[in-house]
């Protein structure tokens, strides 16, 4: 009998076909304890060789089909079998008499776990990286299996997660979807289905377990949902929709880089979210009209001490120039107390998503955000540069914030420096405070971007990396839409301007509610930026107005998502 498995939607389109699980057997670290610090020691430096070795030959045979966003996955994987901080800690096991196995798999646990606890969720999807590189490793020392065999006919790939380098080295040929139980949109086995084209939903949970081998499955990549033994009706419908969405998709991809426009006329940006200057490339190259979030922490973490002034200097602006003149949004800082710098220890916290992370960690280290900014207004001149705080929650902060801003700028202006002309400074919108009194923080921003990740899982209580409860932090829930609309509508009039760099913004079905609630800019992550904007030129901002209005009167997310799907107009002739 059909039935129907909802998850996270994390690369759009429709697949039909068998399902196959995916099971791995992880290598089992048998020996505990070590003969000999130093014999253990050669054993791992062995084994570490040989998985250096691998990965190297991974991206040679991968470069011709995956874009160097994707390539460096595995580099990074290869600079963390020498991590200075995760090789401490294995020294540390090793010398107490630990086994080489033994030592490896506690500290990759250990390092996996900090980057999972982060509050951004990219930074959370990293931990995969770490576990991925680190079952490599065991494999040498311990023994163990390698990947299954695919069948010989194309599949719907179920999982309980993928991994970067299970992900790829599935034959694409015969991958008709991916579908897993925990995981998020941000990790790297669903950027890598973005790359190849096929449909990903993630964060099904447990109920994913119920799927046998073999049943039919429907998978729906925009929806976040699959069918299970889909009824003849159901088939035919999908067979349809598929169709379609492959039409549509050229479309999209034809008209990248015109502007995306609503049927009346009415311009919205489509912003690209990045972490590195492959990002920036790729974002480019997709047609984006800016960056709406560059995150710094790349520069910060991983590293056993902080970045000189001059270091950060270079990198702010080889990203802008990557942009080509084109708007960058940097969001300075934002750690916290779950995943310390090296160089910037703090006491551990027992909930860090509401500790001391963002603009709480920069108020404590001053003289670390004194430098970022510096950097920033260094190098952004002669670009227009948009400087934004993470993690604001009361108006003290963005006032203190400013203040310090402003003399952080005439002091390098006393100093002599050249400093951008076209600067805006802005604060993030994570926390339900700040949505509710954002007319109070006005006065000290230019702009608002929201962050729809944490902001919804500030609203409804659920962490969306906590496959139990995932389902249930939904942007799209309508306590999330009245929060934003309360942003909105604080700006109108005042020539100030809403962004949206949460996962929600390149959610197709949300995007003509977030444009109807006001925003005016969204950023998504670089490859969804053609289908961001097809979807935006199929609305007219007065429709979209309407269908947002009735959007907030819902009474759960999934009334939202059937108004939207019911009330969805085809595609433009010309797009």
């Amino acid at each position: 009998m059909s039935r129907r498995l909802r998850g996270l939607p994390a690369s759009p389109g429709i697949a039909m076909g068998p399902a196959w699980w995916f099971r791995r057997t992880l290598p089992v670290a048998m020996r505990t304890r070590g003969e000999d610090a130093a014999v253990e020691r050669m054993r791992l430096q062995a084994a570490q060789e040989r998985a250096a070795a691998e990965l190297a030959a991974l991206r040679e045979a991968q470069r011709d089909r995956l874009s160097p966003e994707e390539l460096a996955i595995f580099e990074a994987q290869e600079l963390m079998l020498q991590d200075p901080e995760l090789m401490a800690a294995v020294e540390a096991e090793l010398v107490a008499g630990a086994s080489a196995e033994a030592a490896w798999r506690k500290a990759v646990e250990a390092f996996a776990a900090q980057l999972a606890a982060l509050p951004d969720p990219y930074f959370q999807a990293r931990a995969a990286d770490v576990r991925d590189v680190g079952n490599r490793v065991l494999r040498h020392l311990a023994g163990g299996p390698e990947a299954p065999s695919m069948p010989d006919h194309p599949v719907i790939v179920v999982a309980d997660d993928l991994l970067p380098s299970e992900t790829v080295s599935l034959d694409p040929r015969r991958v008709l979807a991916f579908v897993t139980e925990g995981g998020g949109p941000t990790a790297h086995a669903a950027i890598l289905a973005r790359r190849l084209g096929v449909p990903a939903v993630v964060a099904v949970g447990a109920d994913l377990q119920t799927v046998p081998d073999g049943v039919l499955l429907l998978v729906d990549g925009e929806g976040g949902w699959i069918e299970v033994e889909p009824d003849p009706e159901t088939v035919r419908q999908a067979q349809a929709r598929r169709a379609l969405w492959l039409q549509e998709r050229a479309q999209a991809e034809a008209a990248a880089h015109e502007p995306a426009q609503t049927r009346d006329g009415v311009r919205i940006e489509v912003a690209a979210n990045v972490g590195s200057l492959e990002d920036a490339h790729e974002a480019f190259r997709n047609g984006a009209d800016s960056i709406g979030l560059l995150r710094t922490e790349f520069l910060y973490l991983e590293r056993t001490a902080a970045p000189t002034e001059e270091e950060e200097v270079a990198v702010y602006r080889a990203l802008l120039e990557a942009m080509g003149g084109k708007p960058v949004v940097v969001r300075t800082l934002d750690v916290g107390g779950d995943k310390p710098l090296p160089y910037l220890p703090m006491p551990p916290e027992a909930n860090p998503f509401l500790g001391v992370r963002g603009v709480r960690l920069s108020r404590q280290h001053p003289a670390l955000l004194r430098q970022q900014l510096r950097a920033l207004l260094r190098a952004g001149a002669g670009f227009p540069l948009r400087i934004m705080f993470p993690m604001v929650s009361t108006v003290e902060e963005i006032r203190w914030l400013r203040e310090f801003f402003e003399d952080v700028r005439s002091t390098l202006a006393a100093e002599g420096h050249p400093l951008p002309q076209d600067l805006q400074v802005g604060m993030m919108v994570e926390v339900p405070a700040a949505a509710l009194l954002a007319e109070h923080f006005l006065p000290w921003v230019d702009f608002f971007s929201i962050g729809t990740n944490d902001l919804t899982q500030y609203t409804l209580a659920a962490d969306r990396t906590n496959p139990a409860v995932a389902g249930m932090a939904d942007g799209l829930h309508p306590a999330v839409l009245r929060l934003i609309r309360h942003v909105t509508a604080a700006v109108e009039g005042t020539g100030k301007w809403v962004g949206v760099c949460g996962e929600l913004a390149g959610d197709l079905v949300a995007v003509p509610v977030l444009i109807g609630l006001g925003v005016q800019e969204l950023s998504v992550n670089p490859v969804r930026v053609p289908e961001v904007k097809a979807a935006i030129r199929r609305w007219s901002l007065a429709d979209a107005r309407a269908l947002a209005e009735e959007a907030i009167r819902q009474a759960d997310a999934a009334a939202v998502r059937s108004l939207v799907a019911e009330a969805r107009p085809p595609m433009p002739a010309t797009a």
